[in-house]
This record gives C-alpha cells, structure tokens and sequence, in this order.
C-alpha cells in the first residue's frame, strides 16, 4: 500500500528528470558552494541541443568531448532536403512485403525516416566500422573545418609540401583517428534513438579500439541508466594474432530506450539435448521432448506414485520393485514422477511407446517392451524460465557467418552469424509485427535471421536495412564476382537466403523487400512544406516538381511527409484513365497524373480516404479546381486534402 506523501512535489527533481529523458547528454556533475559533488545540467549542450548554430561555451565540467561534437549535435538536429525513391526492378514482391532495403548514406536515410519510424522500431542491430587503423572511412560527414586547413593548423604535411597520410583511410597517423569515428558514430546513434520504441533495445558489435568510446557517446545519447550491460562474443576458436594477447571476441554494448519499459532480457531453453518434435494432439503445431515417467533417482513410499499403466496392447507395466499395487512400497521400488491423479489429469501429454527393452517391468515380473513419456512443450518451459542470458557468448562464432556465405556462394568478408542476430532477437523478446533496423547492414545477416526466425514460429517481424552502396574492391572476389557495391551483395544475399529458407521449410512468410534509394527531394530547388500548402493556392502554384521524377517517386516522398509507413500496402488502380495509388486499405489515396478530371476527383471521394494528395497543377480545368472543395465536402468532408 503507497503513502500519502502530504506534501507537495519537489518541481526541481521533476524538472531534472524530464530534462534528463530528453537530454541524456545535458546531465553532468559539478561542485556547489561548499564543496560538494551535484548533479547539473549543462547549459552549453543543452543551448546547442535547441540552437541551429554552433554555441560557444568554455566552463568547466565533467564531460568527454572531441573537437566538432558540437558540429555533431547540430547536424543530427538539422533537416536535410531528401526523399527515397522505389526501385522495384531490384524488389521482391514490391505491393506486398512488409520488409525495406534502403540504399544510401544512413544519416541521411536515418534522418528521412526518423518522423515516419518515431517509437516504431523494437530492436537495433548495428555492427559499425570498428575503427581498427585498416577502416576505409566512407562517410562523408560535411564538417565546416576544410581538411587542408586542418592539415596546416596541426603540420601534417612534410617539408616539401606533401601530405603524411592518406585521409580517405581512418588511419592512426591521421590526427583525427577517434574524432571522425566518434562524429560520425554519434550523429548517427542520436538519430537513432529517436526511432526506437519505448520497450527498444539497440546491441552494438565493436572490438577494444573504440569500445571505451563508444560507451562514452551512448551514456551521453541513451543515458547512463539505460545501460543494461556489455556483452563478450566469441569471435573464433583459435588465434594466433596479436603482438601481447590474440584477440579472438568482441563486445556487444546494449542499450534500452527506457530501462523502465523495457523487458528484461529472456534466457533461451536449453532445447540442444532433445529431439523436438511438432504435436499432433490438442496442442498441434507445438513442439516438445519427450521426458521418461520413470527415473531410477526417484524412490520414495509415496504408494500414489507407484501404479499400473496400460499399454496399447492391453498388457500394463510399473517401475521395477517388490511390492505391487494395492500393497504399500518399500523402499527400493521405483515410483512414477507423477502421481496417478496427476497422471489421469494430463492424460493428452502422455506417450506410451514401444522400446528395444526399459527398466520397466510387466505383471509377470519380466523386463517390459514399453516405456512411458511426457510431453514437455517448449512454449511452457520458456514461459516459465527465470533465467537471463549469460553475458559471454560462446556459441555464435564467425566461422558460422563464413559457412552460411560460402553455401549461398556470396563473396564477403567480417559478417557476423545469422544465429547471432536470432539470439539477440530472441533475448530481446522481438515478437511478430515487430520491426528490426540494422544500418550498418553489409551483407543483411539481419534479414537473414529475421527470415529464419519467421519460418521457424510462422512471424512476420519486419526488417529495414541500410546500406551505403560502397563500392567493391577491384582486387576482392566480390568485384570479380559481378558485385560492384556493397548493396549488390546484401540484395543478392536475401534473395538467395528467402529461396533457401523457402525450400527448406517451405514456410509461408514474407520473403519480398523493398529496394528504395535515398536521392535529392522530388521538388524543385524551392522550400518545400506541404503542410502549409492548402487547395485554395491550386491557381496560384506553379510546376515544382523535377521532370525525372515519376508517380512512384512522388507517392513515398508523401508517405514519408504524412508518416505513413514505407512497408504499407500500395494498391494501383485506374480511374477514368489516371493511374491513382490507394495506401494502406485506403488511409492514403493519391493521384499525380495531369488533367484530373471531376469524375476521378469525386470517385476517390466517394471513398472517403483519411489523406488525398494530388499535384497543385493536375486539375484539367478551372471548373475541377471550383468544384474540387464541394465535391469531397458532399462525399467525404473528414478527408485531409493536400497538394504537391
């Protein structure tokens, strides 16, 4: 029972704990007036957090910082003028897949998506540039500093004027060696945070270079509490590398969106030592082992433990012993583990099979050709488990990732096991309908995974993949291969990996994706809003849409504008000739065809959509533009009307 606290709430704490959910970052230390450690709220990164320029600021505090973090912040905040474009040539059952694969920079992709996906994503897979002094460095991250003024300010070059070092390599001789990293990691993961769900947890995979680092920037980013632990991985059985210890596991930095909200991390069932099988009884599709009624530990006098079974050819069997049945047992006879009550009560989860010989015995006091089992259902022990993960992985090595590429012939270096990413769902609880982001996504380990699992229960979590399309290495058996960039490869694996999932388990999943690739906005160089666009200007607007652009283009940049998700159904109809779009069951229909005419306009009416979206200069006459607004006023008056 809660106590009545009969005073009023301390605003200060209240005040301090709403600033520390939405500015990690912000919270830090300092010493008061007489000496002692407080908490504080740094003003600097919180005026830069609400600012759209840099904020100087130089007082003392506990804090790590790099030189441009600031730069950081202020470009995670920024806007960015870009859509993503469809690209069903190289989708897999394009209308209807739940699944993306996004090609193109991830913060700016991260960035795009980040008001459509906002609390929507269950889990974050990411496994980064490990920043090892071997990493080719791909981002192009834009920071105000030209490189050849920081090559002068810190004499990077040699006496002749030529350059020590070869940037486009995060090299250790780069004096920026963990400041690129850490600009380019810490954009991306603020960004990322705001996607996942309240229950959300991101694993990050990284090795020693950076994991003290990375630690730091996801304590500022996720707040030190939501740290729920650092996880060892085995990375290979045997390593001879390495100038002191040979390096043979890496590390999984977890975080949660909100400690309170999340689940707590479920442990699997041990399940390797048994045989599963799918029931056929009142519980169909379940798996369970089989689990002897009898075990030769168990003795004990308890006579409701020591009975006759019949067996399906009518003769009955009992633990061995001296005693029977109606007499009381003595110590030495063998007992059930159930008692016959409890055994007449799951009489479905009983088997009675016929052996090579048991340590049963029959009425005649002879070794008995059956044995009796129970059945224990997976599902139940699961439920049941209190255990949690152990935090040294031991079983999920990188040979596996070799083997898998290798069956599916795809040429790649340095993924991780698909059975990694199923734990990691799995601990995670990622039930079915929820979302899985990986962008750092390679080689799609993550759809991969996502698929087997999918197969194995019947889910249908989804996954969004991104993918900056780095080119391959002329040299690597990738470019020989016909692979030309990264994304090549990761498209290729999910096909290859759906079509060997779906011969295997003949499974009846979603299997599609689809491909979309982050561009330039649709729209003209002019500032483009279409919230403040209404249909009164439809004769003021002229043509602001770029004339390589088509239909398709249009309809998922205005997905992306109303927060319809990329995955919804798209239905193409035609009405009166002009091609028009019905989103999710008719949330959203648009059409972006000229010369629209009343007929089109009053049967998409007539299907009172939640959104309409057409272009500003579609209308095929004056008359449409008049009797646009009495038209949806006559058949759907609730129906949000806007224009490109």
């Amino acid at each position: 029972m809660d106590k009545l606290k009969m005073q009023t709430a301390n605003k200060a704490d209240e005040n301090f704990k709403k600033l520390t959910e939405m500015f990690p970052n912000a919270v830090t230390e300092t010493i008061d007036e007489n000496g002692e450690l407080v908490r504080a709220i740094d003003k600097d990164v919180l005026m830069q957090e609400i600012s759209c320029k840099v904020v100087d600021g130089d007082e003392e505090r506990y804090q790590f910082t790099w030189p441009d973090k600031k730069k950081s912040i202020l470009f995670a905040n920024a806007s960015i003028n870009k859509t993503l474009r469809p690209c069903k040539d190289e989708s897999i059952n394009f209308d209807n897949t739940g699944n993306l694969y996004i090609e193109g920079d991830n913060l700016e992709v991260l960035k795009v998506l980040r008001e459509t996906y906002l609390g929507k994503i269950k889990m974050i897979y990411i496994d980064p540039p490990y920043n090892t002094g071997r990493d080719a460095f791909v981002y192009n991250d834009d920071f105000s500093m030209k490189l050849s003024d920081y090559n002068q300010a810190n004499g990077l070059y040699d006496e002749d004027g030529n350059v020590m070092f070869d940037y486009r390599a995060n090299n250790i001789a780069n004096g920026r060696f963990h400041t690129d990293w850490l600009n380019m990691m810490y954009m991306r993961l603020k960004v990322a945070k705001d996607l996942l769900s309240k229950e959300g947890v991101i694993f990050i995979s990284i090795d020693d270079n950076e994991v003290e680092n990375l630690k730091k920037i996801c304590n500022e980013i996720f707040g030190e509490n939501n740290f729920v632990g650092c996880a060892g991985r085995i990375t290979k059985k045997s390593n001879n590398k390495g100038d002191f210890w040979a390096p043979n596991f890496d590390y999984l930095l977890t975080y949660t969106k909100n400690r309170d909200m999340a689940e707590p991390f479920m442990g699997e069932a041990n399940t390797a030592a048994y045989n599963l099988q799918d029931d056929e009884g009142p519980r169909a599709g379940e798996k369970y082992q089989l689990v002897r009624l009898y075990m030769s530990s168990l003795q004990n006098r308890n006579p409701e433990q020591r009975f006759w079974i019949d067996c399906p050819d009518g003769s009955k069997i009992i633990p061995p012993g001296k005693t029977f049945p109606p007499e009381r047992p003595i110590l030495g006879d063998g007992i059930w583990r159930w008692s016959r009550k409890t055994y007449e009560e799951n009489i479905d989860k009983i088997v009675v099979k016929q052996v090579k010989s048991s340590n049963l015995i029959d009425e005649n006091g002879n070794p008995a050709k059956w044995n009796v089992f129970t059945k224990t259902y997976l599902n139940d022990v699961i439920e049941k488990s209190s255990a949690k993960p152990n935090s040294f992985i031991e079983s999920h090595i990188n040979q596996l990732a070799s083997h898998e590429l290798n069956d599916l012939d795809i040429p790649f270096d340095y993924a991780k096991p698909s059975s990694l990413i199923k734990y990691l769902m799995n601990i995670a609880k990622v039930a079915s309908d929820d979302i899985v982001l990986d962008f750092f996504s390679g080689s799609a380990t993550t759809a991969d995974a996502l698929m087997q699992a999918n197969a194995e229960d019947g889910g249908n979590r989804k996954f969004i993949l991104i993918q900056l399309p780095e080119k391959t290495d002329e040299k690597k058996e990738a470019y020989k291969a016909g692979y030309k960039n990264i994304c090549e490869i990761g498209k290729e694996r999910i096909r290859r990996a759906a079509n060997k999932i779906k011969k295997e388990t003949a499974a009846d999943i979603d299997y599609g994706f689809r491909v979309l690739k982050c561009d330039s906005s649709n729209m003209k160089d002019v500032f483009y809003n279409p919230s403040e666009y209404q249909p009164t200007l439809f004769t003021d607007l002229t043509d602001n849409i770029k004339e390589d652009r088509t239909p398709e283009d249009l309809l998922f940049q205005v997905m992306l504008d109303l927060g319809v998700e990329l995955s919804s159904s798209i239905e193409e109809t035609t009405i009166a000739g002009k091609k028009v779009f019905n989103v999710a069951e008719g949330f959203l229909i648009a059409c972006f065809d000229n010369n629209v005419t009343e007929e089109v306009i009053t049967d998409i009416a007539k299907q009172e959509p939640y959104y309409f979206v057409m272009r500003d200069s579609s209308m095929a006459n004056d008359s449409v533009a008049t009797n646009f607004e009495q038209i949806f006023k006559t058949y759907s008056p609730e129906t949000v009307r806007k224009v490109l």
